[in-house]
């Protein structure tokens, strides 16, 4: 009998839109199309990660419910530091409910992508822990304080692959199906009057976070909006937003060029925040809908 091409399955970064691989892993599963191998880069390992331990319904029943005051709770200030959250809570959500698996015992071949902070090589991580592998990919600089591995600091993979095509055929896949959650990010919706509304939204929440957390200093200065004037700079979360929005369009268009997948699936996005964790339905669905379109083209590869 002819043998069964393995297909991979790379997952993006794209911080909250990384909610969308959820919709995409079901549509995939429901149309019956195997997956050998999955690889993430950062919320990619997160999503990646949870499937291959069989987490992956429940994680999505609590991204669908997730609020603000939620979404506080998963993070700790960590001011002075090397970044705002350390992501201890969230580490201690997953290792309560994973028991610690490590990447070798998973049923499926798992991989995830980081950065090493001072040589800036890109980091495959494939044994040990795999919710130290998720917490070291998602490591957004200035956001979640840098992992630590041995002697080297981690730090998000978008920053070198964002779409880990790569390591998908580095363990064996004969088929790449890649999920880019960068394609449409620097688009004309981005600057949209409620664009511009829902981002002072998000600011000032966070705003109010970094209040309750520090009340002895004053660290939302640096966020909130100043109302009075018309023609005011950007605030540093926007600065630090657009700035990663700039560099994951840049660096995803260089490695989809020169690593390509067999079949790309890129759900619109742009609507999604940075950091609009809470619109995970949303995420979900359209990352269910944009796997559908591309179905029979994936069984057309496999044949």
């Amino acid at each position: 009998m002819k043998k069964r091409k393995r297909i991979g399955l790379a997952l993006g970064s794209g911080s909250a839109r990384g909610w969308s691989h959820i919709g995409v892993v079901r549509c995939l599963r429901e149309a019956e199309i195997p997956i050998d191998v999955i690889c993430g880069s950062s919320m990619g390992a997160v999503v990646g990660g949870c499937w291959a331990a069989g987490f992956l319904g429940e994680m999505e029943t609590l991204v669908r419910d997730l609020r603000w005051p939620d979404i506080f709770r998963f993070l700790e200030v960590r001011l002075p530091r090397s970044g705002f959250m350390g992501g201890d809570k969230i580490t201690a959500y997953l290792k309560e409910r994973l028991t610690d698996l490590l990447i070798e015992d998973l049923p499926v071949a798992f991989g995830a992508v980081a950065s090493d902070l001072y040589s800036g090589k890109e980091i495959w991580l494939r044994k040990g822990s795999l919710i130290d592998a998720m917490r070291a990919s998602i490591s957004v600089p200035v956001m979640f304080t840098p992992y630590p591995e041995g002697t080297r600091w981690l730090l998000d993979g978008g920053l070198v692959n964002p779409v880990p095509v790569s390591l998908c055929r580095a363990m064996g896949a004969d088929i790449v199906i890649a999920v880019s959650l960068n394609s449409d990010i620097l688009g004309k919706s981005l600057f949209t009057r409620e664009r511009r509304r829902r981002n002072q939204v998000i600011q000032e929440k966070v705003a109010d976070f970094l209040d309750a957390s520090m009340p002895w200093t004053n660290p939302s200065a640096w966020l909130r909006s100043n109302g009075n004037s018309s023609l005011r700079g950007p605030t540093l979360l926007e600065v630090i937003t657009r700035s990663l929005y700039i560099m994951q369009d840049r660096i995803t268009r260089q490695r989809l060029q020169a690593e390509p997948p067999d079949v790309l699936i890129s759900p619109h996005l742009a609507d999604i925040a940075l950091f609009e964790f809470n619109r995970g339905a949303e995420a979900i669905d359209e990352g269910y809908r944009s796997a559908s379109l591309v179905i029979p083209l994936i069984r057309d590869r496999m044949t």
